[in-house]
């Protein structure tokens, strides 16, 4: 190869590496983007649900705290409104959303200081018991215990059923998170007549239900006459 081949070589590759390390630049940076939108989304995004979650301690519950080996520290506490317990020659210690195991391992780290790698038991004394709520046009609206296994149609029974204003096109909300609520649409009907009764959620503490009105109901609140009677004055009826 001749000098001057190798001359122009050399003044293709100079010109050629800007543009390719603009190229790496540019990778680079739509990497890094998508990475932080992708980060973004799932922070945004309510975590997926386990199938056997645990119980997270709630204000005014009460815990059984016990020390196998150091039985004079042996105590009962109660979850304060502020998410703390006060824990015997422990201080305070902030518990509040946590499951048994995160609790046993905060009050642990709290008694580092008192006591070398200590073991620590808790049993769940008292605490507030699994709910739901049911409202609109049932006959029994309110806060009812889920002390088992339920879905929605049998979550409305134990209201008191459908009153006869009610759709049974009816809301159910779920809370996933703290700030996230999950609202769906049930249609009951299709449940009720034998179909699609795999598709009968199944509820969960803290769950809502509100079974809405049906709008012949809501006109008739504004017809100030009986259908077939003829037209009857709205003051004339006697209680």
């Amino acid at each position: 190869m001749t000098n001057r081949n190798l001359v122009v070589l050399a003044l293709s590759a100079v010109m050629l590496l800007p543009a390719c390390l603009r190229a790496q630049e540019s990778v680079g940076t739509s990497g890094a983007t998508n990475q932080t939108i992708s980060a973004k989304t799932d922070d945004d995004r309510p975590a997926l649900q386990k199938r056997y979650p645990r119980y997270k301690v709630q204000r005014d519950d009460v815990l059984n705290v016990t020390f196998p080996l150091s039985p004079e520290l042996n105590q009962i506490v109660a979850i304060q409104p502020d998410g703390y317990i006060t824990l015997q020659n422990g201080g305070s210690t902030y518990v509040l959303g946590m499951t048994l195991p995160e609790v046993v391992e905060a009050i642990k780290k709290n008694y580092a200081g008192v006591l070398h790698d200590p073991i620590v038991d808790i049993d769940l004394k008292d605490f507030q018991k699994p709910y739901f709520v049911v409202l609109g046009q049932v006959g029994k609206p309110g806060q009812y215990d889920l002390r088992y296994d339920m879905t929605v149609t049998e979550a409305v029974a134990m209201a008191g059923g459908f009153a006869s204003t009610a759709k049974t096109q009816v809301f159910l909300f779920h809370r996933d998170g703290a700030n996230w609520v999950e609202a769906k649409e049930l249609k009951l009907n299709s449940i009720l007549n034998g179909k699609r009764i795999s598709e009968d959620p199944e509820m969960h503490p803290g769950d809502m239900i509100f079974v809405p009105e049906k709008t012949i109901t809501k006109i008739r609140k504004y017809v100030p006459y009986g259908v077939g009677v003829g037209v009857t004055p709205v003051g004339s009826f006697i209680d």
